[in-house]
Parts: structure tokens; C-alpha cells; sequence
């Protein structure tokens, strides 16, 4: 069974592919959410992957979702705007590296499938018991429903900005389930259309004290609590007082802004440099 974050990740993205392979040979064309939700179904998030982002979609999400270039890059699988699907050389992976260590080994090292693997004539993943695997299949789609929406968001949004790279910083980032130490700035903002309730002269201006966060030095996690009347605002991370570098939705630099759907009352907004991932509790 998986145990650190880099083995569950090889599991989920092991997951992928098969969940693909059977899609293939049911003749469906599944969209980002619903792919995600079954891995995730048969490989669930621990308490850190499952923090909501301020996307309103889980960490772990985010992770999976971008480690999944990684099987586009090997030509395995094809990530189209009506849906995700598995390529023969896919079909091919699946037989000649049929665990999820083998697979994830091929993956990192970039190994060749040999060449007499043929292209199976029926699917390669093997299944379980029926009515356990249908059973699995529905709670999927019910997951689906919930961070499809969210999942494509970041699927697009990761295909623009980490197709090409995104392999060797992830690997680099997750290796043994450790990122190499950040570089922390001198200081980091929620810069947003709240400003004024924070007791700033003005919105959208990260200059200013009333807007700046705290660093923890133990966790590296920067946080701020506000109190803050019920609504929904908008916001963005901004470095060193400036709008030079700042980080939106998914922690995208100039990306969309984040939202925060508020009931009222004290909320502690979490930035992580190292990620750009935004949290709230």
C-alpha cells in the first residue's frame, strides 16, 4: 500500500490510466472530474491533500492534476476538450508495466515499452470483484459532480503553465515527499476588495500594514485571522508589497483571483510559498 505522498501519487496515477483503459473499451470519453474522483476514490487524500484550497477544491487535487502532465508528456495519454483518453501507447504502458511501481519507475526513468508488447485486444487492468467495482464507480461520479468543475479549471490551467516542465519539478518537489528549502519573501500580502475592513485606506493595495501576514518559522506557512461580515470576496497574494509577483486561483502567478465565501465572523487565511497554495480555516 502507498505510504508517503510521492508512493500515493504513483498510485493515483496509476489509477488514472487504468480508470482511462476501461473507459476506453466502455466507449466513453471521461472529462478531468470524473477521472480524478476514481483515482482518488481507490486512493484517498490524508488530512494535508484534503485541505480545500481557496478554489474550493482539495490540495491533493491540484498535486494529482499536475503530475498528470507527466503521462501526457510519455504520449500515454491525451488530455482533449471533450474529455481524457488513453493512447495505444498507454494500452501498451499498462501491459509492460503492470504494478504501480513498475510503472512509476518507467515513468521517472523514461523507459521504452519493449517492442513486442502489442496493443491489447481487451483491457489490461485487472478487475475486481463486480459489484465492489460498481460500487466504487458511483461514489466516483458523486465526487465527480462536486470538483469536476473545479478540476478542469486546473487541468487547463496547468496544461498552459507546467506541460513542459512540470515532470522534473515535480519529481524535484515531491521527492520522498520533501520540497528543497524556499527561499521566503520579505513579505507577503491578501491584497483584495476587503481591505478596508481589515482597517487599510483602500482595497487592492498591497502596500499597506493592514494587509500584510505573519510567517510562522516553524511550518514556513504564512497566516493571517481577520474578522470579516458575511460575503464573498476576492483577493490575491502579493510579494514584498507590490504587484510584481503575485499569485491567484491554484497559485498561478497573475492568475484569477481567489474567493473567499464568508458566513462571518474570524477566518485564517494560509499561504505557502513553497506551494502558492492558499488555504482557509
Amino acid at each position: 500500500m502507498a505510504k508517503n505522498a510521492s508512493e500515493k501519487l504513483d498510485a493515483r496515477l496509476k489509477a488514472v490510466l487504468d480508470g482511462l483503459a476501461e473507459a476506453r473499451w466502455a466507449g466513453e470519453n471521461p472529462n478531468a472530474g470524473t477521472v480524478l474522483a476514481q483515482a482518488v476514490e481507490l486512493v484517498p487524500f490524508d488530512e494535508n491533500e484534503a485541505t480545500l484550497l481557496s478554489g474550493g477544491i482539495p490540495r491533493g487535487h491540484k498535486a494529482l492534476t499536475t503530475a498528470t502532465a507527466k503521462l501526457v508528456k510519455a504520449g500515454w495519454m491525451v488530455k482533449g476538450r471533450s474529455g481524457w483518453s488513453i493512447t495505444d501507447e498507454g494500452l501498451r504502458a499498462l501491459v509492460a508495466f503492470p504494478t504501480v511501481d513498475t510503472l512509476a519507475e518507467a515513468l521517472a526513468q523514461g523507459t521504452p515499452i519493449p517492442e513486442h508488447v502489442a496493443v491489447p485486444a481487451e483491457s489490461p487492468v485487472q478487475k475486481k470483484a463486480g459489484k465492489k467495482a460498481s460500487a466504487k464507480r458511483t461514489t466516483a461520479q458523486k465526487v465527480a459532480e462536486k470538483v469536476g468543475e473545479a478540476a478542469e479549471v486546473v487541468a487547463e490551467a496547468a496544461e498552459a503553465l507546467v506541460e513542459e516542465e512540470a515532470a522534473a519539478e515535480s519529481n524535484a518537489a515531491e521527492s520522498n515527499g520533501s520540497q528543497a528549502p524556499v527561499h521566503q519573501p520579505g513579505s507577503v500580502a491578501i491584497a483584495g476588495d476587503f481591505g478596508a475592513a481589515l482597517g487599510a485606506e483602500a482595497d487592492w493595495e498591497p502596500s499597506l500594514d493592514a494587509v500584510q501576514m505573519g510567517l510562522d518559522q516553524e511550518t514556513s506557512i504564512w497566516r493571517r485571522t481577520v474578522e470579516l461580515p458575511a460575503g464573498t470576496y476576492s483577493f490575491k497574494i502579493a510579494i514584498n508589497r507590490s504587484w510584481d509577483e503575485n499569485y491567484g486561483a491554484f497559485g498561478f502567478p497573475n492568475g484569477a483571483n481567489h474567493e473567499l465565501k464568508h458566513s462571518g465572523g474570524p477566518v485564517t487565511i494560509e499561504y505557502n510559498h513553497a506551494t502558492k497554495d492558499v488555504a482557509f480555516s
